[in-house]
């Protein structure tokens, strides 16, 4: 800025979160805090628009109110935070209940005291994405997987949990090499930890030590560079046609085992801008045209191993003459823009 201010903003679909600063301050932290801020609000309002922050102004101001002191991150703690910041219209209170909770002033600041549950449970998920970038030849461009371990506590009192991963390093450091080289070890790269985790206790012996918030939560996140075929393969054939017309013939098969099913398959084909008149054949599905992304949707509710389906995709296209259609059908080359031709993007989820 003119002032010598600096902007740091993130993006939530069409909205800026927007942090400013006048000093040399530290720019992941409040990266950090704008990411943290975005989730909080999330979590109170479940879809974070420009409506729910209209209708939601209120508690928002509140929110930042503690969320933030003296240009200083506090505690942003969903459950904690609920407890005195709630979504219901603001009441008189005696100064007893006003007060903030205890919690906030603890050394463990993310669980409050005194939590008592009929029944003692902890259920613990891995979710892991695939990024993974191939080549029309088959090629694999870029391959890494994104990993989280979300836990879900319903545990009485202060309890305090060890959690032991295939890590190599680990391995490694107690002696154990042949394991850490037979393929039962995994390399976690960019490791990130909630704030419960004790971390020198992991820098140690690599021992995932920490007292559980109440409720669900992201115990850490993790990457792994590892190669990976396509789980699902996907093949496109476009063919331009006589009288202004393109189709598609997409052919997608499953290479993975028979008895696992990838759940909620969506295999996103973009297509030029300037199409009209879509109809769609598929052998299994729904197929949907979403001109505002520019790209047909195919989803598979169910998509079980060793399948394979296809789509065929027709629709008008006012940018190809019928000498272009001549040409290309000749193999003579077609004067239509390719540069619209972006990799084919596929979505899903194999439960373990």
């Amino acid at each position: 800025g003119v002032g010598g201010e600096a902007f740091v903003y993130v993006q939530h679909n069409n909205l800026y979160l927007c942090g400013v600063t006048c000093k040399n301050s530290n720019i992941a932290l409040i990266l950090t805090y704008l990411y943290q801020l975005t989730a909080l609000f999330q979590d109170y309002f479940t879809t974070l628009n420009e409506e729910s922050i209209r209708d939601n102004f209120v508690i928002i101001y509140e929110l930042l109110d503690e969320t933030m002191d003296h240009g200083l991150p506090q505690s942003l703690d969903s459950t904690i935070l609920r407890q005195f910041i709630t979504q219901e219209g603001n009441r008189m209170a005696d100064d007893s209940k006003s007060k903030p909770p205890v919690a906030l002033t603890n050394a463990v600041s993310w669980r409050a005291e005194g939590i008592k549950h009929k029944k003692n449970e902890i259920f613990l998920d891995v979710v892991e994405k695939l990024n993974l970038l191939v080549a029309a030849n088959g090629t694999v461009l870029h391959c890494e997987i994104n990993g989280a371990v979300k836990m879900k506590s319903f545990l009485s009192g202060m309890p305090e949990l060890k959690l032991g991963l295939n890590d190599k390093v680990m391995f490694e450091a107690s002696g154990r090499n042949q394991q850490a080289r037979g393929g039962k070890s995994v390399e976690l790269e960019d490791i990130k930890f909630h704030q419960c985790v004790r971390l020198a206790r992991f820098e140690n012996d690599r021992t995932i030590s920490f007292i559980p918030p109440d409720g669900e939560f992201d115990l850490m996140t993790y990457r792994l560079d590892t190669q990976v075929k396509p789980l699902i393969w996907v093949e496109a054939v476009v063919e331009p046609h006589k009288g202004s017309r393109i189709e598609y013939m997409i052919k997608t098969r499953s290479q993975f085992k028979s008895r696992s099913v990838a759940n909620n398959v969506e295999i996103s084909i973009p297509v030029p801008p300037d199409v009209d008149s879509p109809s769609f054949k598929s052998s299994v599905g729904n197929v949907t045209y979403l001109p505002d992304k520019d790209c047909v949707v195919w989803t598979i509710k169910q998509f079980h191993g060793g399948r394979e389906y296809l789509m065929r995709a027709h629709f008008g296209l006012p940018s190809i003459t019928r000498d272009e259609a001549d040409a290309a059908n000749k193999g003579m080359g077609s004067g239509m823009d390719m540069s619209w031709k972006k990799p084919i993007g596929v979505k899903f989820e194999i439960p373990y």
